[in-house]
């Protein structure tokens, strides 16, 4: 994981104690006396500070479009108790909450303006004559991520308050860090996405030459044989490059598998033998798109490829409470272990696993936590064994539909 993916959280979470500081006196002054055993005035206001920000959080963390910050503003103007509030970007108002939109929201465009130009912040009367207007004082608070300022918080309140600028600057800041969290979460799918890729770009040379000449050789010996093959093909290629999802079900990945193995043992006959021993309950688990393939297409390699003997391949997915734990084991040369972790560690590359092995052990890490990485049992000439475990539940990830 980045350096910014570990730094980002540790920001939000300061971001919202920050918050929960500025937001909680405020609010502690409109909270009254109440039942003792709630706390104090300052606690409970902090409590419902906390937890008005959680409520806000999810549609932020989608980016800043007009859907999410009409979600988010009811929220933040509740957080800050203002008259009315309102989220921009830098071209126009992207959600108003509370009176007065009509005759303030050109003006809010104007002050977001200025601000887009210096990166600063400002605060002061709006100088509205309308009849009855409440909206006197307005603190304007940028919106940062990345690419610099990419809109405007504008607070509104009927009095001078110095207070309200400290409040909206703080929750502005935290709002921040949400549109942050947000372009992470979408840089990790573009890396995701470009990993697969390159899986795919290993796949596509050598395997699919290789497997369309083992199927030529069938096609006047054992033409049933050979149509059996090419629809075997047809399906793992199709399964192989489809365009969408990151995630799929373990017997999805495994039907995938199958398919790669009857190719495979088209190619090497009878020196191939495989053993799969799978629990029924593991089947739906979700795993990320392509991990278990490269593993096993490295099993065949080095039991095969880079041997002359016969290859014994075994398969296996348990259920182990709330994990499913899969290993491919193989009796192939085998690795010299610090070799194995250079080439895990990105230092070396060498043994044929080309980008597989380190890819996988990655996108697993990325998705579950470093404590999901593979494990590996290997030695020169003792064969492999990879374990991978998989969560039953971790949030957000689920299969797509093929």
């Amino acid at each position: 994981m980045t350096g910014a993916a570990l730094l980002a959280p540790t920001a939000a979470a300061c971001a919202v104690l920050a918050l929960g500081y500025a937001l909680g006196r405020l609010h502690a002054r409109r909270a009254g006396r109440g039942a003792s055993d709630l706390g104090t005035p300052v606690e409970r206001a902090t409590f419902h500070t906390l937890h008005t920000a959680s409520l806000a959080a999810p549609p932020l963390r989608a980016g800043l479009t007009e859907d999410t910050a009409r979600k988010a503003a009811r929220r933040l103007r509740s957080l800050l108790g203002t008259e009315a509030l309102c989220l921009t970007d830098r071209e126009k108002v992207l959600a108003w909450d509370g009176p007065g939109a009509g005759h303030h929201g050109r003006r809010a465009m104007e002050r977001a303006a200025r601000l887009l130009e210096s990166g600063r912040g400002s605060s002061g009367y709006t100088d509205c004559r309308e009849p009855g207007c409440v909206l006197k004082w307005e603190v304007v608070a940028p919106l940062t991520g990345e690419d610099g300022v990419l809109g405007a918080l504008v607070a509104y309140g009927a009095q001078e308050s110095a207070v309200l600028v400290r409040a909206a600057t703080e929750v502005a800041r935290w709002v921040s860090v949400q549109l942050e969290l947000s372009e992470l979460d979408r840089s990790r799918t573009r890396l995701m996405e470009a990993e697969i890729r390159a899986l795919r770009a290993q796949i596509s040379p050598h395997f699919i030459f290789n497997s369309l000449a083992a199927i030529a050789s069938f096609v006047r010996t054992d033409p049933e044989r050979a149509r059996e093959l090419l629809l075997e093909f047809a399906d793992f290629t199709r399964y192989s490059f489809r365009r969408h999802g990151d995630f799929t079900t373990l017997a999805d990945e495994l039907r995938s598998i199958e398919q790669y193995l009857a190719l495979a043992g088209a190619r090497f006959g009878d020196r191939l033998k495989v053993t799969l021993r799978v629990a029924p309950e593991v089947l739906p688990v979700a795993l990320p798109f392509l991990c278990l393939q490269p593993l096993v297409e490295n099993a065949v390699k080095h039991g095969l490829e880079d041997s002359s003997g016969e290859c014994r391949i075994t398969i296996a997915a348990r259920d182990a409470g709330p994990e499913a734990v899969l290993t491919i084991e193989d009796n192939g040369v085998g690795m010299d272990p610090a070799l194995l972790r250079r080439i895990l560690a990105g230092e070396a590359t060498g043994c044929g696993t080309g980008i597989g092995l380190p890819n996988v052990d990655q996108r697993m890490r990325q998705v579950f936590g470093d404590d999901y990485g593979l494990v590996f049992e290997t030695a020169v000439g003792e064969g492999m064994k990879i374990t991978v475990r998989i969560p039953k539940y971790r949030a957000g990830v689920h299969s797509s539909e093929r």
